[in-house]
């Protein structure tokens, strides 16, 4: 008898549907699986077989062929075992054609039964409501990242007798099916800072903090630059407290994302907080940009929407910095393969750490013995075209006695005590720009400042008879390209989003001039 079980798997981050068919004939005892599957597919034979027996479903001395279509993708995972099984019953009439009509089935399969949590369900889910499906059988540890997708029903299912039973009882079935479309806010605890980082914990560096709050306001990368212990990382570590969160749809890209790398809490399943990874130095270049034999999404993926930090950025490999180029521009990563390709989106803030030199105290000589050689070396390895896709890049000094350990109590002013502002006031502030953005773009596809594509500079960052003198007169001495033109014009139009301004003026160009390094 035939049988087709509805299923869905990933290629990438984009999901399919799989129609997982079933033949069974009375022949010689054989299991056979054809549509080009990885090894953990094929393997999904031995799991079933044994899976049923220890349920008290002894299959019959027959031949049972199994095709995953489309045949021209290549199958991974372990998400098939269980639409596997219940085709097998069907095709045995263990199970009726009306049971599974219209319904999606996922799940691992254990030796004894259990029915385990699998990768991807999230966007497996969504591929599936909108092609027509009605119902899902899920995992039950999959339930809470199921359950945000609205406008199909889930069944979470622990074992492979339940799913026996549910099938055959379906009317039993709508007592365990779980109602869909969970609001996002269910899973946001009310927090804007991660870990408690807060920018009121950072003494002094005000002209860094200042441009930290540009970065946040109009999502550009930044460069810091500055001795170690100044505070480059701690400032990094708490520019997320400042961005906003992630609305509804960016929530649902960056979940997907890690549904698919199998990174999801399972008790907060669905991301409402911008990521934040810092790699260390040893990375390599494919832990960043993703691929490997079988391709996952990696650190820049990771990143999407959020802030992707390479702290001590000239100690990263030369290959793993120069792959940064594409992604700083283009916002995602191409990965091919001789038989298929893949595209994972990458649009994240860049925000880097480096000395100036090995030692890194430079240009202090009373700390710095590194020859002008040596440091030229040292800064080579962030090329210039990286340096051109930077918006921002700031220097950081060392901090004074006064400022870290503090004066006389006696006057009242403690100055070791943190003085600035938190991150709630900076957040205000920073909110108020991107609502001037968002009114600004509406009804285009640009979101921030820095995403204003060349062709509509003119439009959106026009600039006076000063501002376009001023901008003649330091081209040539600077060395600009056209790209850190624009790199200017951009951040100049954040800075006067801050500032209350429509138009940008002179001191607004200054002080992105001055970040320009």
């Amino acid at each position: 008898m035939y049988s087709s079980v509805n299923s869905g798997g990933l290629c990438g981050l984009i999901s399919y549907i799989a129609s997982v068919e079933v033949d069974v004939q009375r022949s010689l005892p054989a299991f056979e699986m054809v549509g080009r599957l990885l090894s953990e597919v094929r393997e999904a034979k031995e799991r079933v077989k044994v899976a049923l027996k220890n349920c008290g479903i002894e299959l019959p001395p027959v031949k049972i062929t199994v095709n995953i279509s489309p045949a021209d993708i290549v199958k991974s995972g372990t998400a098939f075992d269980l639409p596997i099984a219940v085709g097998i019953l069907n095709a045995l009439g263990l199970v009726t054609d009306e049971a599974i009509k219209d319904v999606l089935v996922i799940g691992e399969l254990g030796l004894n039964g259990d029915i385990k949590a699998v990768n991807g369900v999230l966007p497996i889910l969504i591929k599936a409501r909108d092609s027509g499906m009605c119902r899902c059988i899920i995992p039950e540890d999959n339930v809470r990242e199921a359950s945000f997708v609205s406008g199909i029903e889930i069944i979470p299912v622990k074992d492979m007798g339940s799913v026996v039973h549910m099938l055959q009882n379906l009317d039993e079935a709508e007592a365990i099916k779980v109602v869909s479309g969970r609001q996002v806010t269910d899973m946001d605890d009310g927090t804007d800072k991660p870990d408690g980082a807060d920018f009121a914990d950072v003494i002094g560096q005000e002209a860094c903090i200042r441009a930290a709050t540009v970065a946040a306001a109009g999502f550009h990368h930044m460069l810091m630059v500055g001795p170690p212990g100044a505070g480059k990382t701690m400032i990094a570590k708490r520019l997320p407290s400042i961005m906003p969160k992630l609305d509804e749809k960016e929530g649902l890209e960056v979940s997907t994302i890690y549904s698919v790398s199998g990174l999801l809490n399972k008790e907060r399943p669905y991301i409402t907080k911008r990521p934040f990874m810092s790699p260390h130095h040893t990375a390599t270049t494919a832990s960043l940009t993703g691929g490997g034999m079988y391709p996952r999404p990696g650190i820049m993926s990771l990143s999407h929407r959020g802030v992707l930090f390479l702290d001590e950025l000239p100690e990263f490999g030369r290959d793993s910095i120069e792959a940064l180029r594409e992604p700083l521009e283009s916002k995602e990563i191409r990965i091919t393969r001789a038989k298929s390709s893949y595209v994972y989106p990458a649009d994240f803030v860049l925000i880097a750490a480096a000395n100036p030199c090995p030692c890194g105290y430079y240009p202090d000589r009373n700390l710095c013995n590194c020859t002008e050689p040596m440091i030229a070396r040292y800064r080579s390895r962030i090329s210039g075209p990286i340096k051109d896709r930077i918006d921002i890049i700031t220097y950081i000094s060392r901090l004074d006695a006064d400022r870290v350990i503090g004066t006389d109590e006696a006057d009242g002013k403690d100055k070791g005590i943190c003085s600035g502002r938190g991150s709630g006031q900076i957040r205000v502030q920073v909110m108020k720009a991107l609502a001037r953005q968002k009114i600004r773009y509406e009804g285009t596809d640009i979101r921030y400042n820095s995403e204003i594509p060349s062709g509509r500079i003119e439009k959106y960052c026009r600039l006076g008879c000063k501002e376009r003198e001023y901008m003649k007169q330091i081209y040539d001495p600077m060395n600009l390209t056209a790209r850190s033109y624009h790199k200017i014009l951009k951040v100049a139009r954040t800075i006067a989003d801050l500032e209350g301004c429509e138009d940008i003026g002179v001191a607004h160009l200054r002080e992105a001039v001055c970040y320009r390094g």
